[in-house]
C-alpha cells in the first residue's frame, strides 16, 4: 500500500526523531502525545533537532520550516483516524504498548499498519491484542533516528504476506537500510551486542581484565567504535539491565542473566551518562600510577617473537637466553620471559628455571598486547612485560591466563552468536552483517569478520572457551563446525 499519512504516538527523544524522518522524506505526520506538557517537549525536540540541521548546513532554513510544517502535533489519537501507519515511541512497558494497540486498533482504518518500535519487547504480545495481527510489525530505529541508517523490521508468525516487504520498501524511502527479522527478543542488534556487554562485565567480576584494559582491548585491538563498558554508560545501565533480562526470559541462557555487578549498580541508581555515573565516574579517568621496573634482561620465545625482538633491540634493549636465571640480577631489577603463544602459558611458564619471570603476549592487530599472568606471574616481570610492550609501540592489556584472554574471550561468542541466529533461518547473513555496521558502528559485520579471522581459528577458540568454562553457548555452532570440517573458508550465501 502506498504510505503517505503516517501517525507517531509518543514524542520523547526516539518519538520525535521517528516523526523528524518522515516528515524529511516529504510523508504527512500526526504526532501524539498524552497531554499540552509533553506535546509541547515532542515539540522542543523537533525545533532543536532541525536547527542544530541548519546551524551545520545540512538544512536550509526554508526546508527546516517545510519538514515542521508537514508534522501536526496533537493529544487527541482519534485524529490518527486516516492514518496509513501508525508507529508507536512509548516508554518499553509491554502492557503500555498493549493498552495503546488496542485503542488504536479501534481508531484506525481496517488496512492501517501499526508499528512498534519496541527494541526488545515481543512484536507478536502485542500483535494478538488487536483485530489485526496481521497488520502489526515491529519497526525499530535506532538513537539518534535522523541520524542512524538501521532500521529492524519485524515480522511475527501471523504477519500478512508482503506487510513486511511493505514497511522494508517505506524505509528506503525514509534513506534507511532495513534488515528484515523474526520475532525473537533483542531482535538482531541487541541480541548480539548485549550479551557481549554483560559478558565483559563477568570478565571483570572474574578478575580476568580491569575496566579500562577491557575498554582498550576492543576499541584498539577490534576497531570497535567504543569499549564496552564506555558503550554500557552511553546506552544507560538500566536500558541495559531491562533488555538482558527479556532475553534471559525467553532463552534462559546463562549468558543473557544479568551480570550481578550491573543489577547492583542499577540498584544503586549508577545508571552510566544519564546520571552522571556507571561504569566511569563524573571525573575524567586518570592514568594509572604504576610502579615502572628496571628490565635487565629478556628473552622473547613462541611464534612471531622475531619481530617483537626486533622492535625491542632497536629500543636499545638487549635479548638474553637465560632472562629466567637473570631475574635476581639486583633489587628491583626484572628478568621477562614474554612467550608468544596461545594458553594455558602456565604450561610453558612450568618449564622454566624460574616460572616467576613467564608473561604469555597475544597480540591482537597491531596496536594491542595482551598480556597474560599465571598464577607463578611475579609483579615485577608483569611490570616489565608491561614496559617492554610499551617500548615497542603497544598498548599493554594485563590480563588472567584464561581461555581467549580478553579479546578472543569475548569476541568469539559473539560471532557464534550471528551464527546460530542465522542457522536457525532468523535473518540472512548480509542482514546481520548490515545491522551490525549500521547499528553499531562496527567496521565489518561478524560474517564479515569470520572469514577475517579464519573460520578454523574461530571454531578452535571457542573449543578452548566451552573446555575451560563448560558455557554450552561457547561450543561452536554446528554450522560453523561443519563448514570447518568441510575446508570451507567462507559462509554460503543463498
Amino acid at each position: 500500500m502506498a504510505f503517505e499519512r503516517v501517525g507517531v504516538v509518543g514524542l520523547g527523544t526516539m518519538g520525535a526523531g521517528i516523526a523528524e524522518v518522515f516528515a524529511r522524506a516529504r510523508l504527512r505526520v500526526i504526532g501524539v502525545e498524552a497531554d499540552a506538557e509533553a506535546l509541547a517537549r515532542g515539540r522542543g525536540h523537533l525545533e532543536r533537532s532541525t536547527g542544530r540541521a541548519v546551524d551545520k548546513g545540512k538544512l536550509t532554513a526554508d526546508e527546516r520550516d517545510e519538514i515542521l510544517g508537514r508534522v501536526t502535533l496533537t493529544t487527541s489519537r482519534t485524529d490518527l483516524r486516516d492514518a496509513d501507519l501508525v508507529v508507536e515511541a512509548i516508554p518499553e512497558i509491554l502492557d503500555y504498548k498493549v493498552s495503546l494497540f488496542k485503542d488504536l486498533d479501534g481508531i484506525c482504518k481496517p488496512e492501517t499498519v501499526l508499528a512498534t518500535n519496541t527494541s526488545s519487547l515481543s512484536v507478536t504480545a502485542v500483535a494478538a491484542a488487536t483485530g489485526r495481527p496481521g497488520r502489526v510489525v515491529g519497526m525499530h530505529f535506532f538513537n539518534p533516528a535522523p541520524v542512524m541508517r538501521l532500521v529492524e523490521v519485524v515480522g511475527t508468525v501471523v504477519t500478512e504476506p508482503g506487510v513486511v516487504r511493505e514497511i522494508a520498501e517505506l524505509a528506503g524511502r525514509l534513506g534507511k537500510t532495513a534488515v528484515a527479522v523474526g520475532d525473537r527478543a533483542g531482535f538482531v542488534v541487541n541480541r548480539l551486542l548485549l550479551p557481549y556487554l554483560n559478558h565483559a562485565t563477568a570478565l571483570m567480576e572474574q578478575g580476568v581484565a580491569g575496566r579500562d584494559d577491557i575498554d582498550a582491548a576492543m576499541r584498539l585491538g577490534v576497531g570497535l567504535p567504543m569499549g564496552p563498558f564506555a558503550l554500557l554508560d552511553l546506552i544507560g545501565l538500566d536500558t541495559a539491565y531491562e533488555v538482558m533480562g527479556v532475553l534471559f526470559d525467553e532463552t534462559r541462557d546463562r549468558r543473557h542473566a544479568p551480570s550481578p555487578l550491573l543489577r547492583e549498580l542499577v540498584t544503586a541508581g549508577l545508571l552510566g551518562r544519564k546520571s552522571g555515573r556507571g561504569f566511569y565516574g563524573e571525573e575524567p579517568a586518570r592514568a594509572e600510577d604504576r610502579q615502572r621496573s628496571e628490565v635487565v634482561a629478556f628473552d622473547v620465545t613462541g611464534p612471531g617473537a622475531d619481530e617483537l625482538v626486533e622492535r625491542l633491540s632497536a629500543a636499545g634493549f638487549k635479548r638474553s637466553a637465560d632472562a629466567d636465571a637473570d631475574a635476581d640480577a639486583g633489587a628491583g631489577a626484572a628478568g621477562v620471559v614474554l612467550r608468544l603463544a596461545d594458553r594455558p602459558v602456565i604450561e610453558h611458564a612450568v618449564r622454566l628455571r624460574d616460572p616467576a619471570t613467564m608473561v604469555g603476549v597475544h597480540l591482537v592487530g597491531d596496536r594491542v598486547a595482551e598480556l597474560a599472568t599465571t598464577v607463578l606471574t611475579s609483579d615485577e616481570a608483569a611490570r616489565a612485560a608491561a614496559d617492554l610492550v610499551t617500548v615497542a609501540g603497544l598498548v599493554p592489556v594485563p590480563c588472567k591466563d584464561r581461555a581467549g584472554f580478553v579479546v578472543d574471550a569475548l569476541l568469539f561468542p559473539y560471532l557464534n552468536d550471528a551464527v546460530r541466529m542465522h542457522d536457525a533461518g532468523y535473518a540472512s547473513i548480509d542482514d546481520i552483517d548490515a545491522a551490525m555496521r549500521l547499528g553499531c558502528g562496527y567496521l565489518a559485520g561478524p560474517f564479515e569478520t569470520l572469514e577475517s579471522l579464519g573460520l578454523a581459528r574461530v571454531r578452535d577458540g571457542l573449543r578452548a572457551l566451552y573446555a575451560e568454562y563448560r558455557e554450552p553457548s561457547f561450543a561452536p555452532a554446528p554450522l560453523l563446525d561443519q563448514l570447518v570440517t568441510a575446508g570451507a573458508s567462507e559462509f554460503p550465501r543463498r
